[in-house]
C-alpha cells in the first residue's frame, strides 16, 4: 500500500480538546485515492468526530479489508492500532481482537465489494452476534480498483461508464444489517457532512453492531448519467428520515408532559430549552418498521439517509457469552489454570 507521510507543520492556534489534540493529531498520511472520491470525505468525517467525541487514538482499533475503501484507514487516526486484513474477512479478525481485548473502540472500515461479495457471509455473522464495533461500508457500487465492473450492491437497471446495464438486484446492506439483528443502523452520502458525522458519533458511543451504509460516488467509474450512485443522482433522490445531533454523558434531564403540550426545561448550561411536543414522523426504535419504510423509500427509487434504527438498551457479544470483566489479554497464567483443586470440584458436581 502507498502512502505519502504527512507533514508535521500547523497552524500554533488551533483548536484543542481537553486531551490535548487538535484535530491534526487525528489525521493520518496523504491520501492516494483520485482526488473528488467520496471516500475521503467519510475519512474526513471520521477525523471529525473521533475529535469531537475526545476520544483517546491509542485506545481505537481500526480494521479493513481489500478495495479502495480498505486503503482509506492509512489516511485518518494515524496513531491508532491497524490491521488490514485479507479480502472479506474484516469482521472475523475484528471480532478476535474484540474478544481479547474488550477495552478498544473498535472501527470497522469496507466497502461493497469487500462486504456484499466475497465478505458477505462475514458481515452477516458480524451484525447478528452483536460485535461491540462501528461498521462503515464505503459504498460506491462498482469495483474501482479492477476498472468499473457492477459490484453487488449495484442497483437492477443502473449503467456503467460504458453503458451497460445491470441486470442483477441490487443487495441492499442496510436491510440485511436490520433483518441480522444489528442495534444501530443508519446510512448516509459521503457528501453530507452534517449528517454523517454525527451518526458516526453516536456508532461509536453504541454498545453492540452498530453499521452505517455510505453512499460514496466512485468518480472515475460510477459518476455518470445512468449511475444511482452517483453525486448528482444521490442529491437528487435523498430523503433524510432526521436530523441528529449527539452529546456525550451528563446526568439526564427527564420531563413528563402530552402531546400538544408545551413545557420549559432548564438545560445543562443555565439555558432554558422551551419544548412543544409534536407527534413524531418517524420511530427509530421500531426495527420492522424501520424496514417497512426502507423498503416503500426504496420502491419509490428514493435513497433513505440519517438513523434509521436503534436499540437503546442493546447487549454486545461479551454479554452473551457471559465473558470476564477484565480484558482476555490481561489474564494470567493463574487466572487461566486454577489448579487440580478447583478442577476436582468443577468434576464433582459434574458426577
Amino acid at each position: 500500500m502507498t502512502y505519502i507521510t504527512k507533514p508535521q507543520l500547523h497552524h500554533p492556534a488551533l483548536a484543542k480538546n481537553s486531551l490535548g489534540y487538535t484535530r491534526r493529531d487525528y489525521e493520518g498520511s496523504v491520501s492516494t485515492l483520485c482526488a473528488g472520491c467520496g471516500h475521503d470525505s467519510i475519512s474526513a468525517a471520521i477525523i471529525q468526530a473521533v475529535y469531537e467525541l475526545e476520544l483517546p487514538p491509542h485506545r481505537i482499533a481500526k480494521l479493513s479489508g481489500i478495495g479502495c475503501s480498505s486503503k482509506t484507514p492509512d489516511y485518518f487516526l494515524g496513531n491508532s492500532h491497524g490491521f488490514n486484513t485479507v479480502h472479506g474477512r474484516m469482521p472475523s479478525v475484528l471480532t478476535g481482537a474484540n474478544m481479547a481485548n474488550k477495552d478498544l473502540i473498535y472501527l470497522g472500515v469496507s466497502g461493497d465489494g469487500d462486504s456484499a461479495s466475497i465478505g458477505l457471509g462475514q458481515f452477516a455473522h458480524a451484525m447478528r452476534r452483536g460485535v461491540n464495533m462501528l461498521y462503515i461500508v464505503e459504498n460506491n457500487g462498482v469495483y474501482g480498483l479492477t476498472k468499473g465492473q457492477f459490484s453487488a450492491t449495484s442497483d437492477k437497471g443502473s449503467k456503467s461508464k460504458k453503458g451497460v446495464v445491470n441486470h442483477d438486484a441490487g443487495i441492499d446492506l442496510v436491510s440485511m444489517a436490520l433483518q441480522l439483528g444489528a442495534t444501530y443502523v443508519g446510512r448516509s452520502f459521503s457528501g453530507d457532512k452534517a449528517q454523517l458525522v454525527p451518526l458516526i458519533k453516536a456508532g461509536l458511543m453504541h454498545r453492540g453492531a452498530a453499521f452505517i451504509d455510505c453512499i460514496s460516488p466512485c468518480v472515475q467509474f460510477n459518476n455518470h448519467q445512468g449511475s444511482t450512485k452517483s453525486y448528482d443522482y444521490v442529491r437528487e433522490h435523498n430523503e433524510a428520515v432526521n436530523r441528529l445531533d449527539v452529546m456525550t454523558p451528563r446526568a439526564p434531564i427527564n420531563v413528563d408532559y402530552q402531546p400538544g403540550q408545551t413545557v420549559q426545561v432548564a438545560q445543562h448550561d443555565g439555558s432554558v430549552l422551551s419544548l412543544h411536543k409534536l407527534d413524531e414522523l418517524y420511530d427509530a426504535s421500531n426495527r420492522a418498521a424501520a424496514l417497512g419504510f426502507l423498503q416503500a423509500k426504496q420502491a419509490q427509487g428514493e435513497v433513505v439517509t440519517g438513523l434509521l434504527y436503534i436499540d437503546p438498551d442493546a447487549e454486545d457479544l461479551h454479554a452473551a457469552l457471559d465473558t470476564v470483566d477484565r480484558p482476555l489479554n490481561e489474564l494470567t497464567t493463574a487466572d487461566l489454570v486454577p489448579g487440580s483443586a478447583a478442577l476436582a470440584k468443577i468434576n464433582a458436581a459434574l458426577r
